[in-house]
């Protein structure tokens, strides 16, 4: 059961990558990268790894939300949904891709893989979570808060009237002007 659900998240993030290189819109090209980041997160979960899987899946959500913003902020097209290619160059592309693809692949398989040493330890998350962050985790918890905070509130200064409030030629009458 596990082994199918591992393979069923691998298809699906596979799937989503190639379905960002493939849609018309940054919006779609967004969702598509979170739904690829989140199926690697939930096959990380499968493989007993639940900290790096919660956090692949948070950072990444973070990531993409981010990336809203900063849309909605600078894009002509807030939505994202005009029509656009994210492919340029694409023979280049396509040569470079396969060619560190079978760069990897040849690592993967030619690497001489190291014996496993000592025993695990009893709980593996914690362990880990110590090994990457150490003491340290308490004050990342918080910083990121901070930053998260920091960009709700440049995004709500950067929008004075909103959105959809815009001076526009039908909204002045009588020569008021705001």
């Amino acid at each position: 059961m596990r082994t199918a659900a591992f393979v069923v998240l691998a298809v699906l993030a596979v799937a989503a990558g190639i379905t960002i290189f493939t849609v018309n819109s940054m919006a779609r090209a967004t969702v598509a990268l979170a739904v690829s980041f989140v199926a690697v997160g939930a096959a990380i979960l499968l493989i007993d790894a639940p900290y790096l899987g919660v956090i692949t899946i948070l950072m990444m959500l973070m990531e993409m939300g981010i990336m809203a913003v900063f849309m909605i902020m600078y894009m002509m097209n807030p939505g994202g949904l005009m029509p656009m290619s994210m492919m340029h160059n694409k023979r280049g592309a396509v040569a470079i891709s396969v060619g560190v693809f079978l760069l990897l692949a040849a690592g993967a398989v030619f690497a001489p893989w190291p014996q496993r040493r000592g025993e695990p330890p009893a709980d593996p998350t914690r362990a880990l979570g110590q090994a990457l962050m150490g003491s340290k985790m308490l004050v990342m918890m918080i910083v990121s808060a901070v930053l998260f905070a920091t960009i709700v509130s440049a995004l709500v200064l950067a929008t004075g009237r909103g959105r959809y409030d815009r001076d526009t030629p039908a909204a002045l009458t009588d020569g008021q002007q705001s």
